[in-house]
């Protein structure tokens, strides 16, 4: 019996040792399209920042014209950035708080329906930006990536990503 659970424990490490090296080109898709996603809504509100001002007056947001320009900003330049893997988790952190507060403040009733109806927290639009901004601030953004490239160029130690393969 432990020959066959040494062999079922081989295998799985083997499995998993493969597995494991495509975190860097599945974090890479993940960042490539949703950051891609997200830089166009950002760009939409900078070209249309009355009608984004117009709305945020009307959750009764401070400074909404400010405001409408900050958070078209944080979008479109966080977007880029997550594509680009370029200071991942600031961004990723930046864009956490973002998501959250587009919960709180715009769409309350999907995020206090998190436990009575998750598909309508699912639904809601900030869903798959707070999900993508999560992953990238665990995991960091992977090898492929313009931080793992700075830091090679610059000689900076690697910073170690969750899970990575060993190099």
């Amino acid at each position: 019996m432990s020959k066959r659970i040494t062999k079922v424990r081989q295998w799985h490490d083997q499995f998993f040792g493969l597995v494991s090296y495509l975190q860097s080109p599945f974090l890479l898709l993940v960042r490539l399209y949703w950051g891609w996603q997200l830089a166009q809504s950002g760009w939409g509100k900078l070209h249309h920042l009355s009608n984004v001002a117009e709305y945020f007056g009307t959750l009764g947001l401070p400074m909404p014209a400010r405001m409408a320009v900050f958070i078209a900003s944080v979008e479109f330049f966080g977007g880029i950035f997550l594509a680009l893997g370029l200071l991942s988790r600031i961004t990723a952190l930046v864009l956490t708080v973002n998501m959250i507060m587009a919960y709180v403040i715009g769409d309350h009733e999907a995020l206090f329906s998190f436990f009575s109806d998750p598909d309508k927290f699912i639904a809601a639009a900030p869903f798959a930006f707070l999900l993508v901004s999560l992953i990238v601030l665990v995991f960091g953004a992977g090898k492929i990536s313009l931080d793992t490239a700075i830091a090679f160029f610059f000689g900076f130690p690697r910073v170690k990503q969750a899970n990575s393969v060993p190099a």
